[in-house]
């Protein structure tokens, strides 16, 4: 399980947008970072869905989520309030820059509902140590959500733990992901609730 967690993430704004950064200084070369945030072998370990789909900028994408993960979040009651049946879920997305082992954008969301379609992109620059991994993610609903800011702080806590020591678990179950982001996520949700609510009042 990870221990150790990153610097909180920072609001930015950009007209109507609202989104999130996160930067974390990882002790390994681009070349291994950028195959944790792009294979399948890596995301299982510390992101939330797979990501299937051509690397070509433009391509469409698709996300399904780690079914032993999303069992166990307790998600599955929200995705059937959506008409959808939770074992066939699957989230659709746009690769938009695709540049190994330096820029990695794509959209993530529903067609067609752009208030639930976010922005992710993962730039890497090469350090003396590493990398410098900057993480930006601008959302479809402009009210910032404390569970998405915890979350994604705790999923890239997962990413540095599996580049410093390996796959938390040995049989690579994505529940064990989804436990240890459920279990620190209440250590930080009141840091992010601060910080939301400092950006709300300070934008108003």
């Amino acid at each position: 399980m990870t221990t150790t967690t990153g610097p909180m993430g920072e609001v930015i704004r950009e007209g109507e947008r609202t989104g999130l950064r996160y930067v974390r200084l990882l002790r390994h070369a681009p070349e291994k970072v950028w195959r944790a945030l792009t294979e399948s072998d890596g995301l299982r370990h510390w992101f939330p869905t797979d990501i299937v789909g051509e690397r070509v900028a433009g391509a469409r994408l698709s996300l399904p989520f780690w079914p032993e993960g999303l069992e166990l979040a307790n998600t599955t009651d929200a995705i059937e309030e959506m008409g959808v049946d939770p074992e066939s879920f699957v989230s659709a997305g746009e690769l938009l820059v695709w540049d190994p082992p330096h820029t990695f954008e794509f959209s993530w969301g529903m067609d067609g509902r752009a208030d639930l379609t976010d922005l992710l992109r993962f730039e890497l620059e090469p350090t003396d140590d590493g990398t410098r991994l900057t993480f930006t993610t601008w959302f479809g609903d402009p009210t910032p959500n404390t569970d998405t800011a915890v979350g994604w702080h705790v999923c890239l806590d997962e990413l540095t733990g599996l580049l410093d020591h390996g796959p938390s678990s040995p049989t690579g179950d994505a529940a064990a992901v989804v436990q240890n982001v459920m279990s620190q996520a209440d250590e930080l949700r009141p840091a992010y609730v601060d910080l939301l609510q400092d950006a709300v009042e300070s934008s108003s």
